[in-house]
């Protein structure tokens, strides 16, 4: 049980505060529970589909919404009606939102709070609940980086703190002194399950400690508390920025949502808090303070009552929403358009490594307010030294060294593309993107097609094997991220290229996955332009013209490919060279196919479920009566990269590309 004396739940003090601001706080909290009460009636009546309730829990949201400024952003959760509210969103909209109609803030495409407002400064959850927190600190560090004195409010559960994305941005903001209050509502149950299940610690502010942050507890059913609290911790945050740990004693008086029920609840903790209800009790003491009558309450109750009624009525009116094909695949991406920087500068020969270095030194001279994030990158310029030197052109706060923390920087990186800067996160291997997999698939691929929130970031992602680094240090993993609409997949294969696409990836809004192959880095040279120049984004290359048969392919695919010429001096072999996996040029694979009839796909990454599948399926439902054999694939085996050379080597496709090439031109 909480320990959560009654008197302090529902003892008010007034600090001064004048009777205009106390009655705004009681329309504050009387609205969303009205409106809840609505909501749950149309929930049984099959009006909406699902409900999550704030009910007992309205002082929170309310409270810290108004307590703060307009423009400072609140990134809240499903029991935070009152932050909504507070904002002044119209009603007919909300209720749109919740009917999926074409009025509501995501058009349809998801529902009850999973939403946006931009306009509101509001950022929308995502049902994992934890990765928000990183999104707040990105946001903060954007008002550190420009002076702004201005705080972000994060809220997350008891149960929520149990994951790892809790950790990781509590303590990335203590690091870098972000001005970010972590609003934690402790209601005692994550879903079904008690507290003492779910951390051992007996209270949240006992964890602030560890991360060398300070930490103050709220009785969170007390409006005036929790208004004054953080009406002074906003100020003072504001002045000297630094995060807060804010935890809010409450309880949730419905189910995690309404379909899951009490049942679990015992009947006298129930009513335990019954008797600390957030709105019945302030309402007792603005009637005994005189400030409220009973005139008042039944005149503001009608007032909302009506501005209900009238905003049901108006989303009731909306048709239900018609689906549009082409609107729903043109909104996955933020627009974009291409403008073409041609070369300019002199050639020069640079290894892959020099090129990519160069490439993000251009984007950092053109975008002042690109931000470089990840570990090592800073003084020692990365594990594979390609910031090295950018600390003394660009300064510490642009390149950042991180924790050993992928997913609260990638949320980081999130929150600053919100607040209109551009970031980049180096992966120090792309084999530790799996520690950051969410933030990428679920939050900046999906926020777009959301609520209409482009994601301004840039991930690269070292990659590939050949160097006899096993297992955890060499997984060609592309794959993961091409079956996931609203990212775009970049695989450059020379030093020119990955310089002129990284400059286009910095210019496009929309999240990408930039790979460079780490065996490339010091083993490649080629001619680069200096200067600034740009590349477009999905166009393949063909690097040999030929008669009899198609190499597809992309990475060190190429390279292994253009070595296969030697040993086939013969044969009529075209290679084309994709460059971009997401969005893939369809149109170039399908033209070359209809002209040699033959296809081999060829990538590094293993072959089960491997892009290959894929590009064979789309060549063989669009190009089959242009075959003269089957589409062969040549891949890596279907087993983790190992380490011992030689099993490396049996490992790696090329060792069986000649014998498989043969076997296609002898079909």
């Amino acid at each position: 049980m909480i320990e959560s004396p009654v008197d302090k739940q529902s003892f008010f003090e007034r600090k001064g505060l004048s009777d205009d601001e106390l009655l705004a706080l009681y329309e504050g909290i009387l609205k969303p529970r009205m409106i809840e009460e609505k909501m749950l009636i149309l929930l049984r009546s099959g009006k909406i589909s699902k409900w999550f309730s704030g009910i007992g829990q309205e002082a929170i949201g309310v409270g810290v919404c108004m307590a703060l400024e307009p423009d400072e952003y609140i990134l809240p959760m499903h029991r935070n009606l009152g932050v909504f509210t507070s904002r002044g969103l119209p009603l007919a909209r909300l209720f749109a939102q919740f009917q999926g109609k074409e009025l509501g803030y995501s058009q349809g495409r998801e529902r009850s709070f999973h939403f946006g407002v931009k306009e509101a400064n509001i950022v929308g959850m995502i049902s994992h609940l934890g990765p928000q927190m990183g999104i707040a600190d990105g946001i903060a560090l954007a008002h550190k980086l420009s002076g702004e004195q201005k705080v972000a409010a994060v809220f997350t559960g008891d149960g929520g703190t149990s994951e790892g994305d809790f950790h990781e941005s509590v303590n990335t903001a203590a690091v870098w002194d972000l001005p970010v209050l972590f609003i934690i509502e402790n209601n005692g149950y994550g879903l079904s399950t008690p507290s003492k299940e779910q951390f051992r610690c007996a209270h949240f502010v006992d964890k602030a400690p560890g991360y060398g942050i300070e930490a103050v507890q709220i009785h969170g059913n007390n409006v005036l508390e929790v208004y004054t609290r953080i009406l002074e911790l906003a100020e003072d945050v504001r002045r000297n920025p630094r995060p807060v740990l804010v935890e809010c004693l409450t309880f949730r008086m419905r189910g995690h949502e309404e379909a899951s029920g009490t049942k679990y609840v015992p009947d006298e903790l129930m009513q335990e808090w019954a008797a600390k209800d957030p709105l019945r009790n302030y309402e007792a003491f603005l009637l005994k303070e005189g400030v409220l009558t009973q005139q008042r309450i039944e005149s503001m109750r009608a007032s909302i009552k009506n501005e209900i009624d009238a905003g049901l009525q108006e989303a009731y009116a909306q048709e239900p929403i018609t689906a549009d094909l082409e609107k729903e695949l043109r909104e996955v991406y933020a627009p974009y358009t291409y403008v073409e920087h041609e070369p300019s500068g002199k050639m020069k020969e640079m290894r892959l490594v020099d090129a990519v270095s160069d490439g993000l030194r251009e984007a950092m001279q053109r975008h002042p307010k690109l931000v470089l994030m990840g570990q090592d990158i800073a003084e020692y310029g990365g594990v594979f030294k390609v910031t090295e030197g950018f600390v003394e052109s660009f300064g510490k706060e642009r390149v950042r060294n991180t924790p050993l923390c992928e997913a609260a920087i990638l949320g980081a990186a999130l929150g600053l593309s919100i607040k209109g800067y551009k970031a980049m996160v180096e992966m120090q291997f792309a084999d530790f993107v799996s520690e950051g997999f969410n933030q990428i698939v679920n939050n900046l691929a999906k926020i777009h097609y959301r609520w209409g929130q482009h994601a301004d970031v840039v991930v690269r992602m070292p990659t590939g094997a050949g160097v006899q680094a096993g297992p955890f240090h060499s997984q060609s993993n592309e794959a993961w991220f091409t079956h996931v609409p609203g990212l775009k997949v970049l695989y450059p294969a020379f030093p020119q290229d990955a310089k002129g696409l990284l400059i286009s990836a910095f210019e496009d809004p929309n999240p990408i996955l930039f790979f460079e192959h780490k065996a490339l880095y010091r083993s490649l040279k080629g001619e680069v332009p200096e200067g600034y120049y740009n590349m477009p984004i999905g166009e393949a290359a063909v690097l040999n013209e030929g008669s009899e048969v198609s190499i597809i392919t992309y990475g060190m695919g190429v390279h292994w490919a253009l070595a296969l010429l030697d040993q086939l001096p013969d044969a009529s072999i075209e290679i084309l060279d994709l460059r971009s996996l997401l969005p893939m040029d369809t149109e170039s694979i399908f033209k070359s196919v209809r002209k040699t009839g033959r296809a081999l796909v060829l990538h590094e990454d293993t072959l089960f479920g491997g892009i290959g599948g894929e590009i064979a399926a789309q060549i063989t439902e669009h190009c089959f009566e242009d075959l003269d054999a089957p589409v062969k694939r040549c891949a890596s085996l279907d087993t983790p990269v190992p380490f011992a050379g030689n099993l490396e080597k049996q490992f790696l496709a090329n060792s069986r590309l000649l014998k498989i090439m043969e076997e296609l031109l002898a079909y």
